[in-house]
């Protein structure tokens, strides 16, 4: 099922009640040996607190771009971004420092990224609140407390290189958590891992997403990961193209199943971009026809120049 919903812009993060997560025509644009590139080309997301949303795309869309503005190692070119209460257009080097320590989380494709190697798990976990000044006593028992939400109690002595590969990601995810950050940006964090091990290392996302209240932005290219998520966004040519939504619904045999609808997005401008597989089954190209029903809008291929003729 592909329809329309227009996505809400309420200007209000930060507060109880608003998103954790605000885009609002957000534009950024590379200069590089005089070429400009547009990586976001005017996208919109909103994502509610305490929300775990998949975030897909073709390589080039600009969901690395997107992650390294929401992360405030990057900086929109124009439009509104705002995590958390965080103007991230406005914010200063000292106040980005902060913002990284303590409102938002970072996993790493590679587990290596986010830890060290002499340290143990345990240790791995406790070094960013000792960066951000918890007590001794305390880092200590949140460590404990996070690698037991994420179900890995039993690894906090080893260090990384006497642990599995999904078990470094779950270390790994950890660390990202161990200060409670308001949000967790997660990049491909199964993308290098096999099945089992990516099945536990996202029921460690959920659990910590669950736990801790953190709303998480997980971006993957793996449609099994996506499918398991009740939102998952996509992104086409630096914009928001589409959302699938997903519930759970009887039958008519009385059985619960999961219903999956796939919606098109449509922005303040009044764009929408539809799938590439409908316009190419229609042969739809450069221009479309139009028709206002009454309770839809009717897009149609431009007739041919025989059609048009008769």
């Amino acid at each position: 099922m592909t329809t329309t919903t227009t996505p809400r812009r309420r200007r209000d993060a930060g507060t109880p009640d608003g998103p954790d997560i605000l885009c609002d025509n957000l534009v950024r644009i590379y200069r590089a040996e005089g070429i400009e590139v547009v990586a976001l080309q005017g996208l919109d997301l909103r994502v509610t607190r305490g929300e775990l949303v998949a975030l897909v795309g073709a390589s080039g869309s600009g969901k690395s771009t997107l992650l390294g503005i929401l992360s405030g190692l990057d900086r929109p070119s124009a439009g509104t971004a705002r995590v958390a209460g965080h103007d991230l257009a406005a914010m200063q080097r000292r106040e980005r420092l902060e913002y990284r320590r303590r409102t938002v989380g970072f996993l790493f494709q590679q587990a290596a990224a986010n830890l060290l190697p002499y340290l143990t798990a345990a240790e791995n976990v406790e070094l960013p609140m000792m960066l951000a000044g918890v007590r001794a006593g305390e880092r200590a028992r949140r460590a404990r407390d996070t690698l037991g939400v994420l179900g890995i109690p039993d690894c906090a002595d080893r260090r990384p290189g006497e642990l599995s590969g999904g078990q470094q990601q779950r270390v790994a995810l950890g660390v990202a958590v161990a200060n409670r950050p308001s949000v967790l940006l997660a990049d491909e964090p199964t993308g290098e891992l096999d099945t089992r091990s990516s099945d536990e290392v996202f029921e460690a996302i959920r659990r910590a997403n669950t736990e801790f209240g953190t709303t998480t932005l997980v971006v993957t290219h793996d449609a099994h990961v996506s499918e398991q998520v009740a939102r998952t966004v996509g992104i086409r040519d630096g914009r928001t193209a589409t959302e699938v939504l997903r519930r759970d619904a009887v039958g008519a045999d009385g059985e619960t199943g999961r219903v999956a609808e796939e919606y098109a997005v449509l922005d303040r401008a009044g764009r929408l971009q539809l799938p590439t597989a409908f316009t190419s089954a229609l042969g739809m190209r450069d221009r479309v026809r139009l028709g206002l029903e009454p309770d839809h809008i009717a897009v149609r291929p431009t007739p041919t120049e025989g059609e048009e003729q008769g």
